[in-house]
């Protein structure tokens, strides 16, 4: 559905302000390869077979056909760090490269998760909170066992000492959220962690600018989408796995995705306000290289599902909202199908904070 003739001739304006303005705006992190066959898939998972937590667990079936698809020698499953230093320097990434993460560090992990993939010599990298780690609590890692499998291979991440809601946190907190569980995990297995996951996913450029100051190399969202040249190396997508959504058909769907390259996007903070100018979100982006199929492009909102109000001026897409969001996060995927049966994806992450 068109914004109508007045507001389509009022946006065409502003996107030649836009583009004069993209071009002056810099990312949180250092500009990643401009190679655009550099993109991988990036899997986030959190428990395994724990039946009780539906939303971030996988069964323990889907899991090993998981692995049994990813070890059939048409996917190049790497190390994270691999993926990160690639997009970095400007090298190619193989087509479909796939990376494994695992958050928060719970005792699944280990029983249940790593025996299988250590079978599978496939690498994978643990985010850890390390405040729950060093508490005790139960259903988390101990050191000694992250120990083991750091000295097996396993990359080790942070995500914070408490696994705060950082936008809710002010920068002196988040600074030492994120220096502090640095040092702890050094501490305990004799290496620092280069690579940070933001808790929950939630971000901001605020935050992603102190991640980098902290010295970390990249940082990952909670949000879906391919990883490519053009994405912001402190806020880098991962597909959420889990119970509902690890079905092997959809899994398959994935790790077959070809990125979305996107130039031009806003808003790039992904905090919102909680009112006023700026929430509803004018959200675009210009899409690069490939449009081929573009006028098959669907927006999908995580509240309202698929998105009718939006509009395609040449390669840029606009969408609009009629209400706020609301507290809490809110994504939004916009995916369009390839030649050759797969599909192209770019999602975003957006937070708006919940009132004092």
């Amino acid at each position: 559905m068109a914004f109508g003739e007045t507001g389509a001739s009022a946006l065409r304006r502003a996107l030649a302000a836009l583009a004069v303005a993209a071009s002056t705006i810099g990312i949180a992190g250092p500009a990643l390869s401009q190679d655009p066959e550099a993109a991988a898939v990036i899997l986030m998972y959190h428990r395994f077979g724990e039946a009780d937590y539906p939303s971030t667990s996988v069964d323990m079936d889907q899991f090993e056909a998981h692995i049994a698809e990813l070890t059939n020698g048409d996917f190049n499953v790497v190390p994270l760090s691999d993926i990160v230093s690639a997009l970095r320097d400007g090298r190619d990434l193989p087509d479909r490269t796939v990376a494994i993460t695992v958050d928060d560090a719970y005792t699944s992990v280990f029983e249940r998760a790593w025996p299988l993939l250590k079978r599978e010599n496939l690498p994978f990298t643990l985010f850890v909170a390390t405040e729950p780690v060093d508490r005790g609590i139960p259903g988390y890692m101990t050191w000694d066992q992250i120990k083991e499998l750091h000295d097996a291979g396993v990359t080790i991440g942070s995500q914070a000492v408490t696994h705060p809601h950082m936008p809710t946190r002010s920068a002196a907190r988040n600074r030492l959220e994120l220096v502090d569980s640095a040092q702890r995990i050094a501490s305990r297995i004799g290496q620092a962690p280069t690579l940070f996951a933001y808790p929950y996913g939630e971000a901001s450029t605020e935050i992603m600018k102190l991640t980098a100051e902290a010295g970390y190399q990249a940082a990952f969202g909670q949000h879906s989408g391919v990883a490519n040249a053009t994405s912001d190396r402190f806020y880098l997508p991962r597909f959420p796995i889990n119970v509902n959504y690890g079905g092997i058909d959809r899994f398959r769907r994935l790790i077959n995705t070809r990125p979305l390259r996107v130039s031009g996007l806003t808003p790039k903070d992904p905090l919102l306000p909680a009112e006023g100018p700026g929430n509803p979100p004018a959200f675009g982006f210009s899409v690069d290289g490939d449009t081929d199929g573009l006028g098959a492009l669907n927006c999908y909102h995580s509240d309202t599902s698929r998105i009718t109000q939006f509009e395609r001026l040449g390669n840029r897409i606009e969408v609009r909202f009629d209400a706020p969001f609301a507290a809490g996060r809110t994504r939004i995927n916009c995916t369009m199908p390839t030649r050759d049966g797969r599909w192209r994806w770019f999602g975003m992450q957006y937070y708006v904070a919940p009132p004092n």
